[in-house]
C-alpha cells in the first residue's frame, strides 16, 4: 500500500485504525478525558477510517451514544458474533468530531470465561484462577473486541493496514487474542499508570526514594512478588504480557515510562503525553473577563459563610484550591495541608500582611447533606440583598436627586429610618459572633475524615485571626448545588492559583486545565505533566510551578511549598496578571493539535514493525 496523508501534518502509514478503551462512552476516570478531548485531531486524520471501541451498558448510553444501521463492512461478521454471545451496536458517540462507535455487549459471551482465562495460562502464563469480577469482567469484553474486529475485517486484512490502540490493561486482553491468533494487525499498548505502581503509592511507599547507593527503591523491588502480596498479580501479569506483546509500548509520561521499565521489565518505545483542545478553552481576553466574573461569585459565597462570624476584607483576600479525587498521600492533600498550616503561622506573624488566603479543597466524598447553620446564614443573607434590591430604585432616586442638589451624603440621606431598622434586625438575625465559621461546607458521612482531621491537627480552624481559612468543599462542581452554583472550571477560573503537589500522578489534568483556563498553579515533578512542562518553564517559576518532590523528603517539600504560597500571596496584581499570561502559553504546549503526532507515531510504528 502507498502510504497515504490525510489532511495536514504528519502522514499515517493504517489504512485503518481502531482505539479501544473501557472507558469509550462509560464514564469511569480520566482516560474518558483523553479520548474525548482528542477525537478531532484524529478524525481530522483517518476520517471514516476511524473507530472507537468500547462496552455496551444499556444504563449509560443515553446521552452518550446515538445507535445508527450497521454500515456493509460490519454486517458479515454480525450474525456470526451474536452466536458466539457478542452483540454489536454501531453509532456515532455525541462528542465533538462525531466518531465512528462500536460498542459490545458481551454479557452472554460471559459464559467463555473459563475459557478466556485459561488460553491467558496457556498462551502468556497470566495466573487468573482466583481473579475477582473486576478483572473478569474487562477481560472477557477485550477478548470480544479482538473477535470482533478479527469478525468484520477478515476480507480486508489481506488489502489493508490495521492499527489498534489499547487503552490500560482492561483492554489488553484484546492484544493477547490478536497474539494468540496471529492476526494481521498491528497494535499500540497505552499505559496510563501501572497497576502495581498505584498499588505501592496508595499504600504510601516512595518508590523513588533513593537509597545510600543513589538507587531508587523502584530499581530493588521483586514486582511478582509485591503484586501477589498487594492481591493485584493478575492484573500485573495480564499487564507485563500486553506490555511484551504488543508492537508498540507507550506510555503517557516519562515518570510513568521509569515506573514502566522497573515494573513491566519493558521500556516504551515512545511517550504519548495527554493533551487538551485549546480551542475549547477562553483566549486571554475572555479569561481575564471571566475571572472576575466568577472570583465575584465566589467573593459573594464568602459573604454568606464567614461574616455571620466575622468580617474579612474581601478585596485583600485571594482564592488558592486544590481539585482532585479524595486520595489523601497521592494528591498531596498531606503536604498542602501541612504547607497551609505553616503558611498561617507565618502570616500571623507578619504584621504587615494585609492579604487572607481562602482555600478550597473540592474533593468529593460521602456527605449526609449540607450543614444546617450555613443552609441558614445563606438564607438570612439573601433576605438582607432581597431588602437591598427592592429598595434600589427608591436609594438611586435619593443618590442622583442628592447629588444634584449639591446636599451632604449621609446614611440618614439615602434610606429611611424604617428601612434601616429593618436591616439592622435582619443584620442582627445574620450575626453568629459566638463561633467560627465551619471548615467543611457539609457533614460528612465519616466521623474522622482524614481532611477535617489534618486541618485540625495543624491549627486551620477558621479563628478570626487565622490569616489562612479554609473551605472543604466535598460534592462535585456541577453549578447548581446550592452554595458556589459553579462549575468545575467556573470555580477554577474564578480563583488566583491551584495547586496540586501530587505524590502520584501518571499525568495529571488539573494544571494543565488551570493553565488552559489562565489560572497560575503549582504542579509536582511527580506527576507526568510536571515532569513535561518543567522543560518549557522559565526559571522564574511563571504561571506553573513545579515542585521537586522526587527522591525529596516530605519535610523540605512542605517548606519549600509553604515558601511557594508565600511569595504568591505577596505578588502585585501586575504579576498576578502576569502569572495568568503564562500559564496560557504554558498550556498551549498541551494542545492537541501539537501532541496528536505523537500517537500518529506509535501508529506509523506498530504497522511498520507487524507489516514491514
Amino acid at each position: 500500500m502507498v502510504e497515504e496523508k490525510r489532511g495536514e501534518g504528519k502522514p499515517i502509514k493504517a489504512d485503518f485504525l481502531f482505539e479501544v478503551s473501557w472507558e469509550v462512552c462509560n464514564k469511569v476516570g480520566g482516560i474518558y478525558t483523553v479520548l474525548k478531548s482528542k477525537i478531532q485531531q484524529t478524525v481530522k486524520k483517518y476520517g471514516d477510517k476511524y473507530c472507537l471501541v468500547g462496552p455496551y451498558f444499556h444504563a449509560k448510553v443515553k446521552g452518550e451514544f446515538e445507535e445508527l444501521i450497521m454500515p456493509e463492512e460490519y454486517k458479515e461478521g454480525t450474525e456470526a458474533l451474536k452466536a458466539l454471545g457478542i452483540v454489536p451496536h454501531y453509532g456515532k458517540w455525541l462528542t465533538e468530531g462525531s466518531p465512528n462507535t462500536l460498542l459490545l455487549d458481551f454479557q452472554p459471551f460471559f459464559a467463555k470465561k473459563d475459557e478466556i482465562k485459561q488460553k491467558l495460562w496457556d498462551n502468556f502464563k497470566i495466573d487468573s484462577l482466583n481473579s475477582p469480577f473486576e478483572f473478569d469482567e474487562p477481560v472477557v469484553w477485550a477478548w470480544a473486541v479482538g473477535v470482533a474486529i478479527e469478525s468484520f475485517f477478515k476480507r480486508y486484512t489481506s488489502q489493508w493496514r490495521i492499527a489498534a490502540v489499547f487503552h490500560e490493561w482492561l483492554a489488553g486482553a484484546g492484544i493477547l487474542y490478536f497474539k494468540s491468533q496471529k492476526s494481521p494487525i498491528g497494535t499500540v499498548f497505552v499505559t496510563h499508570a501501572t497497576v502495581l505502581g498505584r498499588s505501592l503509592a496508595n499504600a504510601g511507599i516512595d518508590i523513588y526514594h533513593k537509597e545510600k547507593d543513589n538507587t531508587i527503591l523502584l530499581s530493588t523491588m521483586d514486582f511478582d512478588l509485591e503484586a501477589y502480596n498487594r492481591q493485584v498479580s493478575s492484573k500485573h501479569q495480564l499487564e507485563k504480557a500486553c506490555a511484551h506483546n504488543a508492537e508498540v509500548f507507550a506510555t503517557v509520561s516519562e515518570i510513568t515510562g521509569i515506573e514502566a521499565e522497573h515494573i513491566l521489565q519493558k521500556r516504551p518505545d515512545l511517550l504519548v503525553p495527554n493533551g487538551l483542545n485549546l480551542d475549547d478553552f477562553p483566549t486571554i481576553e475572555e479569561g481575564s473577563i471571566k475571572h472576575k466574573i466568577f472570583r465575584d461569585k465566589i467573593y459573594h459565597f464568602l459573604l454568606h459563610y464567614f461574616f455571620p462570624y466575622y468580617h474579612i476584607d474581601i478585596e485583600n483576600t485571594l482564592i488558592y484550591f486544590i481539585a482532585s479525587r479524595y486520595e489523601m498521600h497521592d494528591k498531596g492533600i498531606d503536604i498542602f495541608i501541612r504547607s497551609l498550616g505553616r503558611l498561617n503561622r507565618m502570616l500571623k506573624e507578619e504584621e504587615e500582611s494585609e492579604k487572607s488566603i481562602v482555600v478550597f479543597f473540592w474533593v468529593p466524598t460521602g456527605v449526609r447533606g449540607i450543614k444546617p447553620e450555613i443552609i441558614e446564614n445563606k438564607t438570612f443573607f439573601k433576605d438582607i440583598e432581597g431588602s437591598l434590591k427592592d429598595n434600589a430604585e427608591h436609594v438611586m432616586w435619593r443618590l442622583l436627586s442628592t447629588f444634584v442638589a449639591d446636599k451632604p451624603i449621609d446614611k440618614e440621606t439615602i434610606f429611611d429610618k424604617e428601612f434601616l431598622d429593618d436591616i439592622k434586625r435582619k443584620v442582627m438575625r445574620f450575626k453568629r459572633e459566638e463561633k467560627a465559621p465551619p471548615v467543611c461546607t457539609h457533614d460528612l458521612l465519616d466521623p474522622n475524615d482524614p481532611i477535617t482531621s489534618e486541618l485540625r491537627k495543624e491549627g486551620l480552624n477558621n479563628a478570626k485571626e487565622d490569616k489562612v481559612k479554609v473551605i472543604f468543599y466535598p460534592i462535585y462542581l456541577a453549578g447548581a448545588d446550592g452554595l458556589l452554583d459553579l462549575t468545575y472550571y467556573e470555580a477554577m477560573q474564578g480563583s488566583h492559583l491551584g495547586v496540586f503537589p501530587s505524590f502520584y500522578e501518571p499525568w495529571g489534568y488539573t494544571p494543565l486545565e488551570s493553565g488552559a483556563l489562565g489560572v497560575a498553579s503549582i504542579t509536582s515533578d511527580l506527576a507526568g505533566f510536571g515532569m513535561y512542562i518543567k522543560k518549557h518553564i522559565s526559571e522564574e517559576c511563571l504561571g506553573i510551578c513545579v515542585l521537586e518532590r522526587m527522591g525529596n523528603p516530605d519535610e523540605n517539600v512542605v517548606e519549600v511549598l509553604k515558601n511557594k504560597l508565600h511569595d504568591y500571596s505577596m505578588m502585585t496584581k501586575k504579576d498576578r496578571v502576569n502569572n495568568k499570561v503564562e500559564a496560557r502559553k504554558l498550556a498551549n504546549t498541551a494542545d492537541w493539535d501539537v501532541l496528536i503526532d505523537n500517537y500518529l507515531d506509535a501508529q506509523n510504528l506498530c504497522i511498520e514493525r507487524r507489516f514491514g
